[in-house]
């Protein structure tokens, strides 16, 4: 199965008080390594946009008000994500947007089962600290010089490395096992094939060798 890391941008931090997604990232990867297929689409919430929220993203209800509303995304987005792992930080907060969205256009919520959660990995891994995504990039290393507002599509790269790290797998796994060529297996086998005779005089000369070099050393 591929996993998909996905991340959401909003107007607020309520879907139920009227906020609305505003941008929506997911990254395919395939065993934690990227494919090349990305979905991003920024998304017209038909709605203004408060200041708070304009300073987290940057996205002005100006900017938004010429994209594609949810409903116009929602089937692609659903491809993207059908039969795949599901990875996101704080997952609750983004499940309940797209959740919500889904809902108004009678279309199936998502199932919780394949979805994983890295905070929840987070927080049991290190208790009582804090977990948030720019801690957890700072805690393993990762490069955030990149991130001077949240942005949901460079947050899914972000969240690939913090995931890799929170599961200490540090590089691709290879099967090595069965990766010996019946080249090497033949060389292998042919390595000190051949067998030197030796004459009966040298033989002679080295029995002849090892009594007075013995004889000497002995006594």
């Amino acid at each position: 199965m591929n996993e998909v890391f996905l991340d959401t941008e909003t107007t607020g931090l309520s879907f139920k008080e009227g906020h609305k997604i505003v941008e929506i990232a997911c990254i395919e990867t395939k065993d934690l390594i990227p494919t090349g297929n990305v979905f991003h689409k920024l998304i017209n919430p038909k709605r203004n946009m408060p200041n708070e929220a304009f300073k987290v993203h940057g996205f002005s209800e100006e900017f938004l008000k010429d994209k594609e509303t949810f409903d116009m995304i929602a089937d692609e987005f659903l491809d993207f994500i059908r039969d795949k792992k599901i990875i996101i930080h704080n997952a609750p907060f983004d499940l309940s947007f797209l959740d919500g969205e889904l809902g108004l256009i009678k279309k199936s919520k998502i199932d919780k089962i394949s979805v994983v959660d890295t905070l929840e990995i987070a927080r049991n891994k290190f208790p009582g600290t804090s977990n948030s995504l720019d801690a957890l990039c700072k805690k393993f290393s990762v490069d955030l010089s990149r991130r001077t507002k949240h942005n949901a599509l460079l947050d899914c790269e972000l969240l690939r490395e913090v995931y890799i790290n929170l599961l200490d797998v540090k590089e691709p796994k290879f099967n090595l096992t069965n990766n010996i060529s019946e080249q090497s297996i033949s060389k292998t086998k042919d390595y000190c094939k051949t067998i030197l005779k030796i004459s009966d005089e040298e033989i002679k000369k080295h029995k002849d060798f090892l009594k007075s070099e013995l004889k000497k050393n002995f006594y």
